[in-house]
């Protein structure tokens, strides 16, 4: 990114196109990421980019950094726990990191103008609601596509996987 984003407008752009990459990392291209985290690895990092993309690295070396870390360590998390309650789980610390992200740039943002900021970010669904809904059992038995959350519909564009959420 050129430059952080100063108003309202420009960090909810910031945070919805983090929040993007980070469901798809977390559904269409959940194999990959899942398979990037291999627990024999070093502490892993789920990054969702300003442009879009994700990325699974080793934290930032710079002290302080540009913005928050996200959750330190994913993959370790990974051994031992159901395929879809370990994407939860990621979803979960990603929502915790995006808002960090948003108010770090909003920091200087008047009361009102925190508040606008919050009431848009609330008004869509939250990464882990999303994740829940994507790998939640449908009618028939297989993790599908749901038709209760337009949501996912228009941020996942890929076709779903076929694999159930096992180990």
């Amino acid at each position: 990114m050129a430059s952080k984003p100063l108003t309202v407008k420009e960090i909810f752009k910031d945070y919805r196109a983090r929040r993007t990459a980070l469901i798809n990392a977390l559904t269409r291209d959940a194999d990959q990421v899942y398979d990037l985290c291999d627990p024999e690895r070093e502490n892993l990092c789920l990054y969702g980019h300003s442009d879009g993309r994700w990325e699974i690295s080793l934290p930032e070396e710079q002290v302080p950094t540009d913005i928050p870390e996200p959750a330190l360590a994913i993959n370790f998390g990974r051994e031992g726990i159901n395929r879809c309650d370990w994407f939860h789980l990621v979803a979960m610390h990603s929502d915790s990191w995006l808002l960090s992200v948003a108010f770090s740039y909003g920091f200087s943002l008047n009361t009102n103008k925190r508040h606008e900021l919050f009431n848009l970010i609330n008004n869509l669904p939250n990464v882990a609601e999303v994740v829940a809904d994507y790998w939640k059992p449908h009618a028939n038995n297989r993790v599908g596509k749901s038709q209760e959350n337009p949501q996912v519909s228009d941020i996942v564009e890929a076709e779903r996987h076929s694999k159930s959420c096992r180990r």
